[in-house]
């Protein structure tokens, strides 16, 4: 087996390491990011929904950054939302500021009960860029 080809966001890593898991790996043509929460650099929670869903795509953007792709580039999206019935209208308002231009990437929602005390997780697969 291969070495995993692990994309570490610049300032982040000891909290992965702390956590036991890779932020994103590289594999066959395509980046596969690990779930994003609005994390601080600390790893505690925004306490604000809004500020915390921003965050999330703020450490989301910084990984894809990392490994030379954008938001363009995401094929498929998964978020989990606690509570998504009084959530997913708060949420789905700050998407519109990250989501960019049709055509959009595939879209799984789940509704969940526990994110180790955040209320919304993205994670998304990305076409890495052609090698020049």
């Amino acid at each position: 087996m291969s070495a995993r080809d692990v994309v570490f966001p610049a300032g982040r890593q000891a909290l992965y390491e702390k956590n036991h898991y890779s932020p994103a790996i590289r594999s066959n043509g395509f980046l596969f990011v690990s779930g994003q929460v609005g994390s601080r650099p600390d790893g505690s929670p925004e306490a604000d929904l809004k500020g915390q869903v921003r965050l999330a795509f703020d450490n989301l953007n910084t990984i894809l950054s990392a490994a030379g792709c954008t938001f363009k580039d995401v094929v498929d999206v998964t978020v989990f939302i606690v509570d998504p019935e009084s959530n997913f209208e708060t949420i789905w308002q700050v998407f519109g500021e990250h989501w960019g231009e049709a055509p959009y990437p595939t879209l799984t929602g789940v509704g969940v009960t526990w994110l180790y005390g955040f209320q919304f997780e993205i994670k998304v697969i990305a076409k890495l860029p052609e090698a020049a």
